[in-house]
């Protein structure tokens, strides 16, 4: 039995530079940069004092129904940039999940029927290191230093005068903020998805690895819809200080817009980000069954590993070995060759080692044909957002696909000219594009991945 075809029909991007589909698109095609001072927190002792920050999600209740707004209260950022991801993507699909009747009834709407089988919805979303609530945490924390010295016995043991310990002030659900798995769960419960349901944490490569394992699961006939992608944020002081202590990040604080350059010559880091974004897949047949728009066809899938040095910071293998390996599976996967590949939606995160090395794995896998594939890098303007990442360049490359255009890639020249790579920093540009493929690979971990797209025709 041939495997089943398998199309994307919504989209949720998050960004700092536009949420939903259209605002995205629209900020991508103008040149936007959502990199700013950082405003979350007093970044005034980092190095590096910038970042992407999404001023749009504030209420989560704008985005459950208020049988689910119990469930706010443990919800750190990274699950509520799922959760809103996931209410873009499922609305812009047009699927009629228990969320969007809920919300529906709410509104004293039409009550519309559900067009997804519960049990046949599945989900699979990529995760990052949630940051603990350290205002809460510190808060906690200081009742077990009386004395301003921490004091492990009080954190731990009942108290005489009390019968509880410091730990009990912290709520008993606390926990429950900051697991990983956390937002595959809001997410299936919110929607109502009973189908196969799994967590990627492999830092920037897990929304590829999501969205790949979703395309599995539908094409092999476990599923019919799923919802995938991934969501992090890294706006927050943990993930300044990991990334700095990497060596990863640009120091460009009196010129944030310009910061993150990936690509160009003189590029110097990337710049901590939040956001993501969460993607409708389903079986074409049942796409086509509701009248559902679709972007493009998923065709093809890639996953490798190159892990090449071990102590931190890791180092990325220095001829993008996993990338190009990663790439000629999704190629093979999706039954192309490299010279059909029209258009190439790199990670490209402006860090001078990991950049190097995924422009050697591109001219690795893609040879000759290289300068005639038009290169679209978008995280300029968006910067690194950890586990969300990914997704966030699949659905620029679906966008690009369905609109025929590419957006400009913003501070990538002067183009480094020891690869022959072909960006437009200029535009939006018109392209026919009937295939793209798309990378990511996480900064740490060695894990890389390929998603091979085509422009979805009768």
């Amino acid at each position: 039995m041939s495997a089943r075809r398998v199309v994307i029909t919504g989209l949720g991007p998050i960004t700092p530079i536009g949420c939903g589909a259209e605002p995205f698109w629209t900020a991508l095609l103008e040149g936007r940069s959502g990199i700013q001072p950082i405003a979350a927190f007093d970044a005034s002792g980092f190095d590096s004092r910038i970042g992407g920050e999404i001023s749009q999600i504030k209420n989560i209740f704008e985005f459950v129904p208020k049988a689910n707004k119990r469930s706010g209260k443990i919800m750190a950022r990274d699950i509520e940039l799922a959760v809103a991801a996931a209410y873009f993507a499922v609305t812009d699909a047009g699927l009629n999940t228990k969320c969007v009747i809920d919300r529906a009834t709410e509104r004293g709407d039409a009550v519309v029927a559900s067009n997804v089988d519960s049990a046949r919805f599945g989900a699979n979303i990529g995760a990052g290191l949630i940051c603990a609530d350290l205002s809460e945490l510190a808060g906690a924390l200081a009742t077990a230093a009386p004395s301003g010295v921490f004091d492990l016995r009080l954190w731990g043991a009942p108290q005489p005068d009390t019968g509880r310990s410091c730990m009990e002030n912290l709520t008993p659900l606390w926990l429950l903020k900051f697991l990983p798995n956390m937002l595959a769960c809001h997410v299936t419960i919110v929607h109502d998805a009973q189908g196969p349901s799994n967590t990627i944490t492999c830092g920037e490569a897990s929304s590829h690895l999501a969205i790949g394992e979703a395309f599995r699961t539908i094409a092999r006939g476990v599923a019919d819809v799923c919802i995938c992608g991934g969501a992090e944020s890294k706006a927050n002081p943990m993930a300044l200080v990991r990334q700095s202590l990497g060596q990863r990040l640009s120091k460009r604080n009196d010129d944030p817009a310009r910061a993150c350059r990936p690509f160009a010559s003189d590029r110097d880091g990337t710049a901590t980000s939040e956001g993501g974004g969460l993607v409708i897949l389903e079986e074409l047949e049942h796409a086509k069954a509701r009248g559902a728009r679709i972007y493009a066809e998923l065709v093809g899938f890639g996953a490798s590993n190159d892990a090449s040095s071990v102590g931190f910071p890791t180092k990325p293998h220095p001829e993008g070995r996993g990338v190009a390996t990663a790439i000629r599976k999704a190629l093979r996967d999706a039954k192309i060759n490299a010279n059909d590949i029209d258009l190439i939606v790199p990670m490209a995160c402006g860090t001078r080692e990991h950049d190097a090395s995924e422009a050697r794995g591109l001219a690795a896998a893609f040879g000759s044909h290289l300068p005639s594939a038009s290169v679209m890098a978008i995280n300029g303007g968006v910067g690194n957002n950890g586990a969300g990442t990914g997704a966030i360049d699949f659905i620029a490359a679906a966008l690009a696909i369905k609109n025929q255009t590419l957006a400009p890639s913003i501070n990538a020249e002067p183009i480094d000219p020891s690869w022959n790579l072909n960006i437009k920093t200029r535009g939006p540009t018109d392209r026919r594009v009937n295939y793209a493929i798309t990378t990511a690979y996480a900064l740490g971990g060695g894990q890389n991945a390929a998603l091979a797209l085509k422009a979805w025709r009768e």
